[in-house]
């Protein structure tokens, strides 16, 4: 199969600029966003600085990565012009890069002058939702920096995915676009990827639910999975709740993941990430 990685099967380490992630325990990668409009805390780590001190809960309750984004990907939300995406960018995550220089980085964005910016600033990976639909010259910047890169499903954009999400077994095409978008990255030379099959993105409720059970499908890559589950509308909606009281149906969705194989949790709520994981592994010795 093209793009499967036999590095990471046998050691399950992946490199991040120089920076190990060892993935023999799972992973938090700690969501920071910095959008006025986020689906779940509405901008607030815009206001006087407030990221930083979120930065520095999510670190202290066990994030590994800080995933941070300027440009807003619910569903219907327009592609973000990239110098209005740096504009919002730039100072965060050089203050960030700064106070916390060991931490791995993560920039979520799907255009390549943004992540070539943003590994000039020193971050280590790149979560793009696009999977590199978007702006395909993102694979030769993240190559060329040796950054790690967060491969994501997503059928359409932001403004049109939950507009006609196509009905039927979602994962097989899943499959396919992984295959399609690992050849091009490797072939650019990218050679630390995790997979995102992409929750919420161009799915109905169902498929989502089938995407959850079929995790292992994916294994087959040999690339470590990466699930973003947190608080998202298959939870709160199927629940009839607002996000702000969808914490509990998160924890009980990545544990589900966890028991399919996944690697990296990204979640809003480090501390219940970390407890999950503690249970899991502790769950995992008998």
């Amino acid at each position: 199969m093209s793009g499967k990685s036999t590095a990471f099967s046998e050691n399950r380490i992946l490199n991040c600029r120089g920076k190990v992630l060892d993935l023999k325990e799972p992973k938090i990668m700690g969501i920071l966003n910095l959008t006025p409009d986020s689906f779940y805390d509405g901008g607030q780590n815009l206001k006087d600085d407030f990221f930083l001190v979120k930065a520095k809960e999510l670190i202290n309750e066990g994030a590994a990565i800080l995933d941070i984004g300027a440009a807003s990907t619910k569903p219907g939300s327009r592609i973000i012009d990239q110098a209005e995406e740096w504009k919002q960018l730039e100072r965060p995550l050089k203050l960030l890069r700064k106070e916390y220089p060991e931490i791995i980085i993560s920039i979520d964005t799907y255009h390549s002058t943004t992540a070539q910016q943003a590994a000039d600033y020193g971050a280590e990976m790149i979560n793009d939702i696009s999977g590199g639909t978007i702006d395909a010259q993102i694979f030769d910047v993240v190559a060329k920096n040796k950054m790690a890169y967060v491969l994501m499903h997503i059928q359409g954009t932001p403004e049109n995915m939950q507009q006609n999400p196509v009905e039927g077994n979602v994962l097989n095409g899943i499959n396919s676009f992984f295959e399609k978008q690992l050849e091009l990255l490797t072939d650019a030379g990218v050679k630390h990827i995790l997979l995102d099959p992409g929750f919420g993105f161009g799915k109905t409720l169902d498929q989502n639910y089938q995407l959850l059970n079929g995790l292992e499908q994916f294994k087959h890559f040999n690339w470590p999975i990466l699930v973003g589950l947190s608080r998202k509308s298959m939870i709160f909606k199927y629940l009839e709740m607002d996000p702000q009281k969808a914490l509990n149906g998160t924890t009980v969705l990545n544990t589900l993941a966890l028991l399919n194989g996944v690697s990296v949790l990204r979640v809003h709520d480090a501390l219940e990430a970390r407890e999950t994981i503690s249970l899991f592994l502790k769950y995992k010795q008998f």
